[in-house]
């Protein structure tokens, strides 16, 4: 699962899936907010990334500690606060995070933010489901999405490392 990582010496900025539709406009879009360049490297976050990603892949990983930098609106900042929240191998609704952020009726503006989320996995956007339990929505696509529930459905070898 090829995926692209952007962090600087203090956090991680994006986390995507490498054949993710929409990609080098959501990189132009990163290095405009941030007036700053993009170039290969990389950074102690991005160290640490990858050595906890390798732990979430083998199943030794159930959350991650990668500082992160959140690039948007403050309603967008909540829901992924909350998105933050879902512990491993569970789920939840757009409606259920709209009400633990006291919005009971912004399901739609939830999803709309759960969209825009830039750290794929680390962020688990993938445990929100629609309110029926089926899948719904998911920037790497709903077959990645499938296969990153069913990973977190497996025994883990340690539940924390």
């Amino acid at each position: 699962m090829p995926m692209i990582a952007i962090g600087d010496e203090e956090a991680l900025y994006l986390l995507e899936f490498g054949e993710r539709s929409g990609l080098e406009r959501e990189i132009d879009r990163l290095k405009q907010k941030t007036n700053a360049p993009i170039v290969s490297g990389t950074t102690a976050p991005i160290r640490l990334l990858e050595k906890e990603l390798s732990q979430y892949f083998e199943g030794k990983l159930t959350e991650f500690k990668t500082p992160l930098f959140f690039m948007g609106s403050p309603f967008q900042k909540k829901v992924w606060e909350e998105l933050l929240k879902i512990p491993f191998g569970e789920r939840c609704s757009y409606s259920n995070i709209a009400q633990a952020i006291g919005r009971p009726t912004a399901f739609r503006a939830v999803a709309r933010a759960i969209s825009t989320n830039q750290l794929a996995i680390v962020i688990p956007c993938h445990r929100v489901l629609s309110a029926k339990g089926s899948l719904s929505g998911y920037a790497g696509g709903l077959a990645q999405k499938q296969w990153l529930l069913d990973h977190e459905r497996k025994p883990f070898i340690n539940s924390q490392v």
